[in-house]
């Protein structure tokens, strides 16, 4: 993905530049064929109010689009207005207050870096190229988030033009109600967000990695023992497991486990990735790398170059599961059969939720996180590629709680996003805020 270039502005459909302005705003480099009537490339926060006060008067639907990471292009619809929020993306920190203020089309790996500078650290996103807007409104799963919260959770307000066109803030004190829906309802929210305030925390002075290969013979094994394990391993390590085609090292189809470590001191941090070394598997590994030292900008570059490089065409879908391992793996098993070519790959989370979160929209997760990574060059691939994430998380979905916004699949595969209780009451915010239905919602609902 790169940074809009030049000045924004407002491009009518058929004007010259329109399909390539609109294609740019997609990470994603399939076509899917539709067109909005008209796209605005704000560059201020007033340009987003003209926007919205244009669209109520030609009673035209409204997308939003902040960075474009959305891998089923959400954004891109037919007809009415998409406003292109990629341009706000100013970063205003308050060191004393551990304040920041950003916009909603601010790169996570550039205000990771600002911060970097006063020792101060937010979860951002874990791909370098995620904007800000969607990032948050969808929950944020970033560095740290299971010491730190989501980043919604630590999202403290936030200014939005509604669908009258009135800019208001939203905060636990100042219309809640929208404050609790936007931290959640990820691409079905009905406003805009033009600048969030975000709490900050102090930076972790040690940031690391510890990688674990075995060939993928040994995919049952090493699932069964991370399941097995995953409830002691500390908080401060994202504790994952990779499947891929061409693992590091061995050249060849392989389980990874890929254990990031974010502490403040070297020495906890290899206390906190010792179960790598220490675990019954470890002779059977390929290769164990030390502790290596690697910041959250310099992880998310990397991971970046080697599984989410621009313009693929992509399959991608997901599941919270709390079932059994054991019920699980003949499914992941044939998922891990049937993947195609690098850099597609297939990420199991240990997640293991806090017990309670903070009250808002988000509200879904579970104690593994399974999700499906299709990627491919060619259009002529397509048809060989398109549904398989489809397919295996159809088939595996009775042993699933429903799915996370980030990776949604909803055009191809209706999944619960979240709980009923908290969908009826956003449906009742929404019917607040935008009765119109002048903003669009998710592709598709639940059942």
């Amino acid at each position: 993905m790169k940074k809009p270039s030049g000045r924004g502005g407002t491009l009518e459909r058929g004007a010259a530049g329109f399909d390539a302005a609109v294609l740019g705003t997609s990470f994603s480099g399939r076509d899917p064929g539709v067109r909005p009537q008209v796209l605005v490339q704000a560059e201020k926060v007033y340009d987003v109010i003209a926007a919205v006060k244009r669209a109520r008067r030609e009673n035209l639907k409204i997308a939003i689009c902040s960075g474009g990471h959305s891998w089923m292009q959400n954004h891109l619809r037919d007809g009415g207005m998409l406003i292109d929020m990629s341009r706000l993306d100013a970063i205003d920190i308050d060191t004393a207050r551990g304040i920041a203020h950003a916009g909603p089309g601010c790169w996570s790996v550039d205000l990771d870096l600002a911060l970097k500078k006063h020792g101060l650290f937010f979860p951002v996103a874990h791909a370098v190229d995620v904007g800000l807007g969607g990032f948050l409104l969808q929950g944020g799963f970033g560095w740290n988030s299971r010491v730190l919260g989501l980043g919604c959770e630590n999202v403290i307000g936030l200014d939005v033009v509604t669908a009258d066109g009135d800019l208001i803030h939203a905060s636990a004190e100042e219309n809640a109600d929208l404050y609790w829906a936007a931290r959640g309802a990820g691409p079905g929210f009905f406003a805009v967000v033009v600048r969030y305030h975000l709490r900050l925390h102090p930076r972790p002075k040690t940031a690391a990695i510890a990688i674990q290969v075995f060939r993928m013979k040994h995919l049952e094994e090493v699932f069964l023992w991370a399941d097995r394990i995953g409830p002691e391993v500390p908080r401060s390590v994202e504790f994952q497991l990779l499947l891929s085609r061409n693992s590091p090292g061995i050249f060849a189809p392989g389980v990874e486990i890929i254990a990031p470590v974010l502490t403040d001191s070297w020495k906890q941090a290899k206390a906190d990735v010792a179960f790598l070394t220490r675990g019954p598997l470890r002779p059977k590994a390929s290769f164990t790398t030390p502790l290596l030292p690697m910041s959250p900008s310099a992880l998310s570059r990397f991971a970046a170059r080697r599984v989410f490089p621009p313009g693929m065409r992509w399959s991608v879908d997901n599941m919270w599961s709390d079932a059994p391992m054991e019920q699980l793996l003949p499914g992941i098993r044939r998922i891990a059969d049937t993947l195609p070519p690098m850099p597609s790959h297939v990420l199991m989370l240990n997640w293991q939720p806090p017990a309670a979160r903070a009250d808002m929209a988000f509200s879904l997760e579970g104690r593994n996180y399974l999700a499906l990574y299709g990627e491919w060059k060619n259009a002529a691939d397509d048809a060989r590629y398109a549904n398989w994430a489809t397919e295996h998380m159809r088939a595996m979905a009775p042993l699933g709680k429903g799915i996370q916004l980030a990776d949604e699949n909803l055009a191809r595969r209706p999944a619960r996003f979240m709980a009923p209780a908290n969908l009826a009451r956003l449906d009742a915010v929404r019917a607040k805020y935008d009765p119109a239905g002048r903003f669009h919602e998710w592709r598709a609902r639940p059942g």
